[in-house]
């Protein structure tokens, strides 16, 4: 494809926070899909391993660290320069995804990230409880600025393939499974109205089901972290606690979870890293496998959003929803390294680049299951091959990232009044159109697998034989 469709004009500066494997991604998509003031276009990182890309751009570069002391001082006059109105594309770690965003709708600017994200030091912070250390404290702060603020510039939160693209996942492959059950309903308008079209299709939950195949070229050496995305991206979120969004049906639940006091109260958390905790799902390719239940936020807000509660406000229906990652085989390998020596990071770290790898796919979809056909996975199938041949820069995990904060943009700049929200309160089906391109094949498949499949082998387990569905079964112990 050469005849990339443009979709808009950003009329003020672009200020982009972070210039990692997903910045340098997102970089030639805002090229090609926008029109835009060269000259106020503004890289901010303070790392300067990739400034040549912007440097044969001719693309300004300041080479800093954006802290809490000095953000609003740094941000303003680069976000405000010159006429129209700017946008603010937020790919940093250690940056307070709401500090930031709040500024930019004081400035009236849009404003997009992948992840909440919080100041550095809090991921790793020992004085701070598992529950504070959590995804759900962290979206809880983003609702409260969305309660405190309501309305005005858009911010979008949270929108790259997971957290992001895969909340637009589950609605279609919802009104797939809806119409394969012959459930006689119109596409919904609202949130109430998704969530009564779940429960009426008798989903009980969702796994963010994710296979990486993708095989590096060099074997990984002992000491190095070698994942397909961000290290420390997959570090912070994998040592925080496993977090899943708690299902109405489930009847067990672990001795040692952990629930929120305050807040939605759609998810529970577990006393024990997401990276280091397994789960039993299903991807097309592989089939039945291990995933681990690394905290996302779109295990909390999509259980949120698809929760039904009664005249008193209580849950009467929400579906289980959490992450089943299995990421390239270096990155297990990694992992085991690094749990070995109880959580000691390694002390490099490396990120393959689409030179490095040999081939493989991100299998990357959402699993709804529970229902009368069982389970449906629907996703993305995207190939190390084809993202070489679409989009430079980037592997096929960085181009389902980089390609839902395209989509997210494209959505923000048509709607630029809709205040903070999140990719589940985004029209689905414009992002997707925007995004599909990118993607490779996005199949949907029906499965007869359970976590049941094959249980008990030759050892006793604690199983519940009830009902296939239970975390009980999903949960590796």
């Amino acid at each position: 494809m050469t005849d990339w469709q443009k979709h808009g004009t950003i009329s003020g500066p672009i200020v982009m926070i972070g210039f990692g494997s997903i910045g340098r991604g997102t970089l030639p998509l805002i090229e090609r899909h926008f029109d835009f003031d060269r000259s106020r276009f503004v890289v901010i990182d303070p790392v300067d391993a990739d400034r040549g890309l912007l440097d044969e751009r001719g693309l300004a570069y300041h080479q800093e660290a954006v802290t809490k002391e000095n953000y609003r001082d740094l941000l303003t006059p680069l976000l405000t320069k010159g006429k129209g109105q700017g946008f603010c594309v937020n790919l940093s770690v250690d940056t307070s995804s709401v500090d930031i965003m709040r500024l930019c709708r004081e400035l009236g600017v849009l404003y997009i990230d992948t992840v909440i994200e919080p100041w550095t030091g809090f991921y790793f912070d020992k004085t701070l409880g598992p529950d504070v250390r959590s995804n759900y404290a962290l979206r809880e702060t983003l609702l409260a600025e969305k309660r405190r603020v309501p309305g005005g510039t858009t911010a979008v939160s949270c929108c790259g393939a997971n957290p992001g693209m895969v909340s637009w996942f589950v609605k279609q492959a919802l009104l797939n499974v809806a119409t394969d059950l012959g459930v006689k309903t119109g596409e919904p308008k609202t949130r109430a109205e998704w969530g009564q079209l779940m429960q009426a299709t008798g989903v009980k939950g969702v796994h963010i089901a994710e296979r990486d195949t993708q095989r590096a070229k060099q074997p990984k050496p002992m000491g190095v972290f070698v994942n397909t995305w961000s290290v420390e991206g997959f570090l912070s979120e994998g040592m925080q606690p496993a977090e899943l969004g708690w299902g109405t049906h489930e009847k067990w639940m672990p001795e040692n979870a952990g629930t929120h006091a305050k807040g939605c109260q759609a998810a529970i958390y577990l006393n024990q890293p997401g990276a280091n905790t397994r789960v039993r799902s299903w991807c097309p390719t592989p089939g039945a496998q291990y995933g681990f239940l690394v905290t996302h936020n779109e295990s909390i807000s999509i259980a949120d959003y698809f929760t039904v509660r009664n005249a008193s406000h209580e849950a009467v229906y929400r579906p289980t929803c959490h992450y089943a990652y299995h990421p390239a085989n270096d990155a297990v390998l990694s992992l085991h390294e690094l749990f070995g020596q109880a959580g000691r990071m390694q002390e490099t770290n490396k990120i393959l680049t689409e030179s490095e790898i040999a081939d493989g796919i991100d299998e990357l979809g959402v699993l709804l299951y529970g229902h009368d056909n069982n389970a449906y996975w629907y996703g993305s199938q995207l190939s190390v091959e084809e993202t070489r041949r679409i989009a430079p820069y980037q592997n096929a995990t960085g181009l389902q990232v980089t390609s839902a904060v395209l989509a997210g943009m494209v959505w923000a700049l048509e709607n630029p009044n809709e205040g903070i929200v999140e990719a589940d309160e985004m029209d689905f089906k414009r992002c997707l159109d925007v995004q599909r391109p990118y993607l490779g094949p996005v199949v949907g498949v029906y499965t007869d697998w359970t976590p049941l499949q094959d249980r008990p082998g030759f050892f006793p387990e604690d199983i519940d034989t009830s009902d296939p569905w239970q975390f009980r079964n999903i949960l590796v112990r």
